[in-house]
Parts: C-alpha cells; structure tokens; sequence
C-alpha cells in the first residue's frame, strides 16, 4: 500500500455533526468511534464525543477528523486549508455549493487567470476549502 496523506481536522463539540455534513457534500462511508467506547473520556460528558471519525468516498476521497477534549487547547480551523481538484467541473462545483451552504465564499467558483474553474470558500464549521477544476495540459499548473 502506498503512503496516503488523510487531511484530519479537529473541532470542538461538533464533529459528528461536520462529519454527518461532509458525508452529505461527498457521499461515502463514515465510521466515528467516542471516547466513550474506548474508556478515553477524562470527563463522562465527553463520553459520546468523537475519539476519531473517518469518511471514505466511493471515488477515494478520504477525509478524518475528531473532537478535541475541553482539557486540550483548541483554534478553530484557521491554520489549514483543503484543496480539491479533478477534471469533473460538475463534480467540484457540486462539492464547492454544498461546501459554502452555511459559510462564507472567499473567491466565487469561476474561470481563473491559469484557466482552471477555481473557488474558494470556508464551511460553516470553520474550514478552508480550495476547489479547483482542471483545464486539461495546465493542469499540473493549478495550485
């Protein structure tokens, strides 16, 4: 098996939820364990809370992430951005309006300088999206 590289983002309070919202924008099967199940809880109200949850789409995409327990620090997503990019402008448009419902367009999705249709946007749990759909030769070109 190659190496992959799984994004993984951490939330507070609210990862089933962001969970259940990226498996409605991408589709997929989505696994979550809690605390709870594996005696991790250091606080029994964080019991149900999500220890690790990952989302794997039928056309691979993976996407992982957890809540973050009220004794660790946690900064809501400002620091990462997820890039999507493919061929299917369709497909990415569909992935970036879902995305956006609920949060904020940064760049609308539209015909860019390099060619590419490009949008960016951040979900309403805090989360930069990059989408980019490719323009064919340039496409190892786009960010």
């Amino acid at each position: 098996m190659p190496t992959i590289l799984n994004p993984y983002i951490s939330f507070r309070d609210n990862a089933r939820e962001a969970l259940n919202f990226y498996q409605s924008v991408f589709g997929g099967d989505l696994r979550v364990s809690t605390f709870g199940e594996y005696q991790m809880a250091e606080d029994p109200a964080e019991a149900e809370k999500i220890m690790h949850g990952m989302l794997t789409t039928p056309n691979g995409l993976v996407l992982m992430g957890s809540d973050t327990p009220s004794s660790m620090e946690f900064s809501e997503g400002s620091a990462i951005s997820i890039s999507l990019s493919g061929e299917d402008e369709t497909e990415l448009r569909g992935y970036y309006d879902k995305l956006s419902d609920g949060g904020s367009v940064t760049v609308p999705m539209e015909k860019s300088p390099w060619g590419d249709v490009f949008g960016m946007c951040t979900d309403r749990y805090g989360v930069a999206w990059l989408v980019n759909a490719n323009a064919g030769e340039r496409a190892a070109d786009a960010p």
